[in-house]
């Protein structure tokens, strides 16, 4: 166990090393440089799937210190992978953003139409359309409102108006008449409490 473990202690210094040829490298050379790197620290994972199974194996009073080594080499390892793809993801961004600055720099840019029309029709004619519906809904909760309360005032007048019995049959008269005139007809008075 204890030369597998040298060699990849050994690797993971010279992948620290190899982080910072990219950091100097030019373009031709740094996905040279980033594969190598990538291609070490996947030989170092295998090594240490060996050396956990090698650890586990250790006599029982040097295997918690075994383990604990392999633990370490493997977060160095997992630190040198994250610190790879952060540079990675860096160089892309920085890849992307020179492209998308060539691209404005090769456009020909021109003056605007003089005849430029902004497409707000659609736009509108809905609006319109809804403020037309909220003032029809208005005018129909206003009417509404209107017949109620001439229904109570109606409805007042004939309590108010028909003090006894001798009384209502002018009532129901006037009332049948007033309602055949609108085409409905009213068979008693619904007003005049009945005895």
């Amino acid at each position: 166990m204890e030369p597998l473990y040298q060699q990849t202690h050994k690797q993971v210094h010279e992948i620290q090393s190899h982080m910072a040829r990219l950091e100097t490298a030019d373009k031709q050379s740094l996905h040279l440089v980033e594969n190598e790197i990538q291609a070490s620290i996947d030989q170092i994972f295998n090594h240490l799937e060996r050396l956990e199974i090698l650890s586990s194996k250790e006599p029982p009073n040097k295997r918690q210190n075994a383990k604990l080594r392999v633990d370490q080499l493997k977060y160095d390892v997992q630190h040198l992978q994250t610190a790879l793809s952060n540079f990675q993801h860096r160089r892309y961004a920085r890849e992307q953003q020179e492209r998308q600055r060539e691209a404005l720099l090769s456009r020909t840019f021109t003056t605007n139409d003089s005849d430029t029309t902004i497409p707000m029709d659609d736009s509108l004619q809905f609006n319109s359309s809804l403020q037309k519906i909220h003032h029809g809904m208005d005018d129909l909760i206003g009417g509404g409102h209107s017949i109620l309360e001439g229904l109570r005032a109606q409805r007042l007048t004939l309590k108010v108006g028909l003090p006894g019995d001798r009384d209502q049959a002018p009532c129901l008269g006037l009332l049948q008449q007033g309602l055949r005139r609108r085409s409905l007809t009213l068979p008693t008075c619904w007003a005049c409490p009945t005895q």
